[in-house]
């Protein structure tokens, strides 16, 4: 069972909802310490005041707020709590929005709100008018010391609450040189349009995220197994025994799709 990370309420009007704020993800990431090759010892950090030189103890650790170059004011946990008050405890939907007129781009990290004693009613109310209204509530939650604004919002029989993204957090799409949309400056017929579109068509199915796996991660895991018993095998080998990943090189299939049909085309000529 994950460990919870915050507990409070959605509150919204004069409805307090108590919940319990769980971490949506589980981390598979492959656990690749740095060590010294020489000895194979594993390499630690240390918290080094820059100043003397020294290592700090964590009893001595503290907050700073830079409000000018290298000068800090120091924060202790007292003055973060009077800071955050009331709002450190309590999710406040600020107002409802349709589900799709959120950019996917917005989301950043999903979190599950489990009910708290006596908070399945009012939960389950939530949700279904929720459900019900394709709605989802912009809210706004400190986590850690740091405000997010937060899309909650029902997943199947959970409310799900997902940290957004601020507008100025995101780069704009101006600054960067993307192709332009005037199709003629890359010299794109209406055949290849038609015949993408087709391949596009063709290779659709119903989306299955149980269908994509990690496979760098297991022909590592795989390698390393095998390396520990002492067997002689190739990560290359590892990789054709594994299950072959389902992702299509697109470009690749409209090539070989454009090359076939200009073949056709000079048989009949």
């Amino acid at each position: 069972m994950a460990r919870p990370i915050w507990k409070g309420y959605i509150t919204f009007g004069l409805v307090n909802i108590p919940v319990i704020l769980y971490p949506a993800e589980k981390k598979f990431d492959i656990q690749l310490k740095l060590i010294d090759s020489r000895d194979k010892a594993r390499i630690r950090y240390m918290r080094i005041n820059e100043h003397t030189g020294e290592e700090v103890p964590w009893t001595d650790i503290a907050k700073g707020y830079e409000y000018e170059d290298d000068n800090y004011w120091v924060l202790k946990p007292s003055d973060i709590k009077a800071i955050s008050g009331e709002h450190s405890k309590t999710i406040d939907i600020v107002t409802f929005v349709k589900r799709n007129s959120i950019n996917m781009m917005d989301f950043e990290k999903p979190y599950y709100l489990v009910p708290d004693k006596k908070g399945e009613k009012a939960y389950v109310l939530l949700r279904e008018i929720l459900k019900a209204t394709k709605k989802i509530g912009i809210s706004k939650v400190i986590i850690h010391t740091r405000e997010y604004l937060a899309a909650l919002m029902p997943y199947e029989n959970a409310l799900v609450l997902n940290l957004l993204r601020y507008h100025q957090e995101l780069r704009k799409v101006t600054d960067f040189e993307f192709p332009s949309s005037r199709l003629k400056a890359y010299k794109i017929s209406t055949k290849e349009l038609a015949m993408a579109k087709q391949l596009v068509n063709g290779m659709t199915t119903r989306w299955n995220p149980k269908d994509y796996h990690d496979v760098f991660r297991e022909i590592l895991t795989k390698w390393v197994e095998a390396k520990l018993q002492h067997k002689k095998v190739s990560a290359r080998k590892i990789k054709t025994q594994l299950k072959k990943s389902n992702i299509i090189d697109f470009v690749d299939l409209l090539k070989k799709s454009l090359e076939k049909n200009k073949k056709k085309m000079t048989k009949k000529h």
